[in-house]
């Protein structure tokens, strides 16, 4: 049976991590593919700059930098924002795939807020990526987060090292995170 990692994400926008952290599950984690799953609407109602179209395109510029990868709109389609449900509409769509999902260790926090985070465990198999500034051990992938490059993007700060150039290239032409 195939086996794909979901990498769910607000990608708000994505980042040298996000790319960093797929590269790296896709070097060492037995998977088939990689989908980088942009939310929809985010589970705890955390507000989005970007809009959802854009989000997906930004994380396509992502995804072509990246074998074996692709962006799915598997929580649009769903209708599902919680991991849960989510796996629960996936694993009825493709039953013949198992499923692996991507959790930075700056989640760990967010678990225990999570619905019903002891099925999602049932449902995937949990690939924990070191994140820098969060936890011990392993390898750490650089302390980014689209939170800060909204803001440098905002104030007009220098982001050349922190979102890869494709999709910094396509926010600019968007004009989006001014």
């Amino acid at each position: 049976m195939p086996e794909i990692a979901l990498f769910g994400g607000s990608f708000d926008p994505p980042h040298v991590g996000h790319l960093l952290a797929a590269a790296y599950v896709l070097a060492i984690e037995p998977i088939d593919e990689l989908w980088l799953v942009p939310v929809y609407q985010h589970p705890f109602a955390k507000p989005l700059v970007g809009g959802y179209e854009h989000r997906v395109a930004l994380c396509g510029h992502l995804a072509a930098q990246l074998p074996r990868t692709r962006v799915s709109r598997a929580e649009q389609e769903s209708g599902e924002a919680r991991t849960v449900d989510l796996l629960e509409w996936l694993n009825r769509k493709h039953p013949a795939t198992r499923w692996a999902l991507v959790l930075g260790t700056d989640l760990d926090a967010e678990k225990p807020q999570w619905k019903r985070f002891d099925r999602v465990q049932q449902l995937a198999r949990i690939i924990t990526v070191q994140r820098g500034g969060y936890g011990d051990g392993g390898v750490a992938i650089p302390e980014v987060s689209s939170t800060q490059v909204r803001a440098l993007l905002a104030s007009g700060g220098d982001v050349l090292r922190l979102v890869p150039r494709a999709v910094l290239q396509a926010i600019r032409d968007a004009g989006t995170y001014r």
